[in-house]
């Protein structure tokens, strides 16, 4: 399992339109990954049935919840500094309900409540649906705690709510929980086994979001590459279903293929992959699709075998540079990104310079990269020891770190010159004159506004660029602009 951290929106406060029959307020805090962002969707659609409008002000909150990531330390003790606010605002107003989601609250529950007992309730991933029974123990004067990991809960049913959205990029949720078991990750142990939601429910979400002006989604799970329907349950149990269920499964290709060609208006994105599960069906129907993104996130973590190998990634060095070939070679122009591990316990300089190999192999367009940070609770905890020294895996860390800034400016190059198609997203965050979107390889472009607006597909040519974003000038709509009209 891989987790896009977006430091940029780590600690956003989500904000929907207000009901005006609701008469509660809830303060809702997002950190880790994309997962937790659409899991607050779902957490605000369901505490919305039970009278809580969304508030940016703390003070006026009568719960506050915070949804936690725990794959690094660092994340974790974000959290625990913005808890110890929360309750000193809470000792002003008593009456406020404070509750930790996600992650965290599965791997610390008692931690929470029983020693340092400084939240009310502590809810799971797969537990969001019992939120009103547990806000119900809460008024009663009870600490109220549910983290058990479901089997079948995919929240295919509920709607989420777009909280603080543009109004056209939204995530889209299509399986939940990872079977990987990689010795660094906390993930199997806080979201359980893998379930995939039913086709039906995500093709009905996905035209939902296009009638309501939507312009493009990320299929977003632990594992996307592993999406396997066949009528519901553990994708572990596959093995066990009929000859009907086995013949009639929906895998990650298919279901691409079925969304692009349900809104061809739409530009569909996908996020994440696990290089042991991305297979050449996936590629070639990105190719196929003038709506799926030529971008793709495929995290290798470490450029060592041996490294791998106890990272109990499946997959080699060879086997992923043959991955990197097929791809370059159905899609010339796809744009790839990459997670990076420096440090994992044992990690020698000869390790250390594989993984810059790879890289220089690759040349990756963007990276996430980390020093390794020992999670209480993985198999890697457990089993090896966390001996590679700190200033060791900051020295590796920032060289891996200089040679992706290298990567990156010169793929960003790469576009000068060029016209490409742009979604606006945004008013760019330097210049209120100008647009921000991105191209298909999910580079960053800034350009003047003129006469166009957010939403709109635009033909911009490429003038100037730093290392991660593209200046350029439009100079017409944009072919898939004609599916709005």
């Amino acid at each position: 399992m891989e987790k896009i951290i977006d430091e940029t929106l780590q600690g956003q406060t989500l904000v929907k339109e207000e009901n005006k029959s609701n008469s509660k307020n809830l303060y809702i805090e997002s950190y880790g990954c994309a997962m937790n962002f659409s899991d607050s969707e779902i957490v605000a659609s369901i505490l919305d049935k039970q009278g809580y409008n969304t508030t940016r002000e703390l003070a006026e909150a009568d719960l506050v919840l915070v949804n936690t990531c725990s794959i690094r330390d660092k994340a974790e003790q974000t959290v625990r500094k913005r808890l110890e606010k929360f309750n000193a605002i809470k000792k002003d107003n008593p009456s406020m309900k404070v509750g930790v989601l996600g992650c965290m609250a599965e791997r610390l529950k008692h931690k929470f409540l029983e020693e340092e007992k400084i939240v009310d309730l502590v809810v799971g991933p797969d537990a969001y649906k019992d939120l009103p029974n547990l806000l119900d123990e809460v008024e009663n004067g009870r600490d109220a705690i549910n983290v058990i990991l479901s089997k079948e809960e995919t929240y295919g049913d509920i709607s989420p709510v777009r909280l603080q959205s543009n109004g056209v990029s939204a995530f889209v949720s299509i399986t939940r929980g990872c079977d990987n078991m990689c010795t660094f990750c906390v993930v199997p142990f806080t979201r359980g086994r893998e379930r995939s939601r039913d086709p039906k429910s995500i093709l009905e979400e996905v035209n939902d979001l296009w009638a309501k002006g939507f312009k493009e989604i990320t299929l977003l799970g632990q594992n996307v590459d592993s999406y396997l329907w066949y009528g519901g349950g553990l994708k572990k149990d596959f093995k066990k279903a009929s000859e009907m269920q086995k013949a009639t499964a929906v895998n990650f290709a298919n279901l691409l293929d079925i969304v692009a060609k349900a809104q061809p208006g739409m530009r569909i994105r996908f996020s994440t992959s696990n290089p042991q599960d991305m297979t050449l069906d996936v590629i070639e129907v990105m190719a196929k699709h003038h709506n799926i993104c030529n971008y793709i996130h495929l995290p290798v973590q470490s450029g060592s075998d041996r490294i791998l190998k106890k990272m109990n990634r499946l997959h080699t060095r060879e086997e992923y540079f043959k991955l990197i070939d097929n791809i370059r070679s159905i899609i010339p122009d796809c744009g790839i990104s990459q997670d990076m591990i420096a440090g994992f316990p044992s990690e020698t300089e000869e390790d250390h310079q594989d993984t810059l190999s790879l890289m220089k192999y690759v040349k990756y367009d963007f990276g996430y990269m980390f020093a390794y940070s020992e999670r209480p609770g993985t198999l890697g905890a457990k089993k090896f020891e966390d001996d590679v020294p700190e200033p060791t895996k900051k020295r590796r860390l920032q060289e891996i770190i200089d040679l992706q800034q290298e990567h990156s400016r010169l793929n960003t190059e790469q576009h000068l010159g060029k016209v490409e198609e742009v979604l606006i997203e945004k008013e760019s965050k330097k210049s209120h004159l100008q647009w921000s979107g991105r191209n298909t390889q999910n580079t960053t472009v800034v350009f003047p506004k003129e006469d166009y607006k957010v939403g709109d597909y635009v033909l911009v040519e490429m003038k100037d660029c730093t290392s991660a974003t593209l200046i350029g000038k439009a100079v017409d709509f944009g072919p898939m602009q004609s599916y709005s009209s």
